[in-house]
């Protein structure tokens, strides 16, 4: 079957834990773009109560799909996880289905995915996830008219060894791609929660420091997203949580008299500094951060529906399945490199509390 540019793109969801965040997504898109059809997954109890939450039919394999389907959304743990989602989403592809696959992947999966997407005349995107949502695409576009104004001096970056992938892809966005690219460790080892790297990245100096920890089935022991820094000679640009805000921090610029004097009495100021000299930083976009519920259902989902148009945009326009893979091939394998150079995880423990907020950090000071 086949459907009309101006038709509704059916979706199914494979997998039910992250998958959760695709359902609420899809739920949320216009009926006339995207249109939830199914989920695909084991039959857990979770699978069963979504699908009847969602009012949607559930599926255990590929075969019992109807031909109807356009697109599956496949939010699967790869190899690198343990998981078989390359191997499902290749039998997607064989269906004639698109698929939008869930990061990270080995490079050679996502080339074996590439080549059975070019093979069955179908679309094969890998979504990287935090690159779409709205903060980091109002820091990478910034960070983009930053780099070509001024001259980049370095980049400093956190993240949590999880979101790599997707750390090394904005980074990508920013600067066109990755080369010249080297890392090596610089500190870190067995109780220590922060590995540090050093390097660079297009050639710019690169420092960075990973969350080497992990806690399987449980994401919320990391104590970090992304946290990144382009700095350059006219000032520093920060993205300073993976849901912003997005803070510019120009450079101090302090004309001196002949005498050598750059402070200037109340008198002099006017003339000296006619229009001051700026501020010391500004925010570009807004100041404010979601809750974490209105990031998880309207911050990420949007973020899903915007991936899942570049697959459609990618499907109507009927491209070469391989135009434009090599931005995620060469993530990929540079992700590859700079796990091997991090080693393995240690195991984050589990630490629960309640939470804390600014005003718990805002009590009197004891001197």
């Amino acid at each position: 079957m086949s459907r009309a540019p101006s038709d509704p793109m059916r979706i199914v969801v494979c997998g039910t834990r992250f998958g959760q965040v695709y359902l609420s997504a899809l739920a949320r898109a216009s009926p006339g773009r995207f249109r939830p059809a199914g989920i695909l997954a084991r039959g857990s109890a979770r699978s069963v109560a979504l699908a009847e939450e969602y009012g949607v039919p559930l599926y255990d394999k590929v075969e019992q799909l109807p031909d109807d389907v356009d697109a599956a959304c496949v939010v699967v743990s790869t190899a690198v996880g343990g998981g078989r989602g390359a191997e499902l989403a290749q039998a997607l592809l064989e269906r004639g289905i698109h698929v939008l696959q869930e990061h990270p992947l080995h490079p050679a999966e996502l080339a074996d995915c590439l080549r059975v997407a070019r093979r069955a005349g179908v679309q094969y995107q890998v979504n990287t996830f935090y690159p779409h949502l709205e903060p980091v695409r109002r820091f990478i576009s910034a960070a983009r008219q930053l780099v070509r104004l001024r001259r980049p001096v370095f980049v400093d970056a956190m993240c949590a060894v999880q979101v790599s992938f997707d750390l090394l892809d904005i980074l990508s966005g920013v600067f066109d791609g990755l080369g010249p690219w080297s890392v090596s460790p610089t500190a870190g080892g067995a109780g220590r929660p922060l590995t540090g790297m050093e390097g660079q990245i297009a050639g710019v100096p690169l420092t960075l420091r990973v969350e080497n920890r992990m806690q399987a089935g449980d994401d919320s022991t990391s104590l970090l997203l992304h946290r990144i820094t382009i700095g350059t000679d006219a000032g520093n640009l920060m993205l300073a949580n993976t849901h912003g805000p997005v803070i510019w921090s120009p450079v101090l610029h302090m004309p001196s008299d002949s005498a050598g004097q750059f402070l200037p009495g109340p008198s002099e100021a006017e003339e000296r500094w006619p229009h001051g000299l700026g501020v010391t930083g500004e925010y570009v976009g807004g100041a404010g951060t979601p809750t974490w519920a209105t990031a998880m259902h309207e911050v990420w989902g949007d973020g899903v529906l915007a991936a899942l148009e570049g697959l459609r945009e990618r499907v109507d326009a009927g491209v070469d399945p391989l135009h434009g893979s090599q931005r995620h091939l060469a993530v990929a394998r540079t992700w590859k490199e700079l796990t091997e150079a991090l080693g393995y995880p240690e195991v984050a423990e589990p630490e629960s509390g309640a939470p804390l907020t600014a005003a718990d950090l805002a009590g009197r000071t004891l001197l």
